[in-house]
Parts: C-alpha cells; structure tokens; sequence
C-alpha cells in the first residue's frame, strides 16, 4: 500500500510517501511544499493545491494519512491552517483517494508506543522505523512520515 502522510499547514505543508508492505516500510519521497510568506493567501492556496495534485498525479498513493487540527491559542492562525487543509482534502477528493485522519496523540502511540512522546522521541522513532541515516528535514516532513507511519500501523488492509 502506498501511503501519502501530510502535515497539514500553509507556509509548509509536510509530506511523506511510503510503501508499506508485510509489515516493513519504504521510503518513497519526503519533503515540503512552502509558499511565500508575503504572497496573497489565497495564492498561497493555489500553490498547496497545485503542489498536492503533482504529488497525487506523480506518486499515486493510495490512502492519505493527515493530521486532524485541534485549535490551541492562535484561532486565526488555526483558521489558516484549517484552509489550507481543505485544499488538500479538495485535491484527494477529487483525484479519489480516501482520506484518513489521526490526532497527534494516535501519531505518537502508533510510532513511539507512549502518547505523551517528546517530538524529538518521535522523530528519532521515524528515523529508526524507516532507516534513515538523519532524521528528515524540514521537521514538517519527519511529521508528515510519521502520520504515514501510523496509517500504515493503524489502517485496515481494506485496499
């Protein structure tokens, strides 16, 4: 199965591209997509989805595995986000690849086996999980992998 894991966001949005298979991984491709900080927003928008539907054309994942948001203190900021993951669902529904949705909590349990994990915990456990000499950069990527990972433990083999 190949999974496409994404950190949701719009200055970076985290991906991550695996095989998995008989219980092992394969790292596909990892990376960011960035938009420009000054650009319009809704520019910004065009690029993740623009970007998203390159990488669903070029890989064909399967599943994708995003993180849900939770809003803490910045709710406008939290709002942006919440935008720019409506893009990138917009662009797997209309490629038709099913979406799956994990909490941080159900990243760090699926990864590290504790749901309280230091982010550094978990991205030392992608690193090792996928055999990685380095832990991916930027950290929105590692992220991205991680979400990835977590489907691939959680996910029914429905596909």
């Amino acid at each position: 199965m190949r999974i496409l894991g994404i950190d949701p966001g719009y200055a970076t949005v985290g991906f991550g591209i695996l095989d998995y298979q008989g219980m092992h991984f394969h790292t596909v491709e990892y990376g960011a997509i960035l938009t420009e900080a000054h650009a319009d927003f809704a520019q910004r928008l065009t690029v993740i989805y623009e970007d998203m539907m390159y990488l669903l054309k070029h890989f064909r994942p399967q599943c994708i595995a995003v993180e849900k948001l939770f809003f803490n203190t910045n709710k406008t900021t939290g709002i942006m986000v919440a935008e720019a993951r409506g893009v990138i669902l917009l662009a797997a529904g209309q490629q038709q690849v099913p979406v799956y949705e994990y909490t941080p909590l159900q990243v760090k349990s699926a990864v590290v086996g504790y749901g309280k994990a230091e982010k550094a915990q978990v991205m030392d456990m992608t690193r090792r999980i996928l055999h990685l000499e380095e832990i991916p950069k930027p950290d929105d990527a590692a992220d991205a992998l991680a979400l990835a990972i977590c489907h691939g433990h959680c996910a029914k083999p429905d596909y």
